[in-house]
């Protein structure tokens, strides 16, 4: 420490446009972020059923004491990062809560960067009309799914947890790590669904299979926006809209009579989407290096323009 302390300011500058590629783990830093990250994804998923009830996950009782539960567990996620940081002594520059993507620099353009079900127009139309929110505002399952839900999962599950998990594995590791916990939280729903019988035992567990597949895809997508920008309202905006827009259907797609016209604008889409995901996510929108960054052990191109 003695060494890094007696750098001058031009080599730490050099070293942070390196990418801080000189900066080293400490001894047990990758168990103790994994074990980090397992309790927060743990009481997350436990706080939901802290409340004993009949009612299904839909009812507005339950969704009210759900909502109560999860945003405690989120007000309270800052401290596990804190106590990680404490306990491994990994030190940087930047605020916790910019480590954590709550910072103004580039904060536009990754509101503007996100996806939109709407033209301009329709948009503004929408925003502006009193009777849209307030139907919107009384509808619990509207607040859980478009509110809540993107909120404090992205909170707990990318903003926490990624800043833990890149001193030790590196950001392209961290994209691919950080989703198993988002994935594998997803699956008490199975609990549920076997609670109240809904489908077989075979069917429910496809469902479960296929979910935390789906989730783990979206959860590595919205972890590379939250390295690549540095924020947390670029993968909240676009988790809000994941739910809004729900999975593709393809089976519907299939048998609509000009399907070559929609499947060939999907693989557009898809193609269109690969193509601008990395000049869109440029870091020097954001300010490079972004927070997060600064803690990777080795020089990463996700990180740099």
């Amino acid at each position: 420490m003695a060494e890094r302390e007696d750098l001058s300011p031009n080599l730490l500058a050099e070293d942070t446009k390196r990418g801080n590629g000189d900066f080293i783990p400490p001894d047990g830093l990758c168990w103790v972020s994994v074990l980090s990250c397992l309790l927060l994804a743990c009481s997350y998923v436990g706080s939901l059923y802290v409340w004993r009830s009949d009612l299904p996950r839909d009812h507005p009782t339950v969704i009210k004491r759900r909502f109560t539960s999860v945003l405690i567990v989120s007000g309270l996620s800052p401290l596990f990062v804190w106590t990680w940081r404490e306990f491994t002594a990994v030190r940087t520059s930047s605020t916790l809560f910019a480590l954590m993507g709550v910072r103004l620099e580039g904060i536009i353009p990754a509101i503007l960067a996100m996806d939109c079900p709407w033209s301009f127009i329709d948009g503004i139309r929408v925003a502006l009309d009193p009777c849209f929110w307030t139907l919107c505002l009384s509808d619990m399952r509207w607040l859980r799914n478009q509110v809540v839900a993107p909120f404090t999962e992205e909170l707990v599950f990318r903003a926490c947890m990624l800043p833990m998990l890149v001193p030790c594995a590196g950001p392209s590791a961290a994209i691919f790590t950080c989703p198993l916990f988002f994935g594998v939280a997803h699956f008490h729903h199975v609990i549920e669904l076997l609670r109240f019988r809904q489908g077989t035992l075979s069917g429910i567990f496809l469902s479960a299979v296929f979910q935390f597949s789906y989730t783990a895809v979206f959860g590595a997508y919205t972890a590379f926006l939250f390295i690549r920008t540095g924020h947390l309202m670029g993968p909240v905006l676009c988790h809000s809209f994941c739910n809004y827009m729900g999975f593709p259907a393809i089976s519907t797609a299939l048998e609509h009579p000009h399907r070559l016209t929609v499947l060939s604008s999907y693989l557009l889409g898809v193609l269109l989407f690969f193509i601008f995901l990395f000049p869109f996510t440029d870091p020097s929108f954001y300010g490079s290096p972004t927070p997060v960054c600064t803690l990777t052990p080795f020089p990463n191109s996700l990180c740099f323009p």
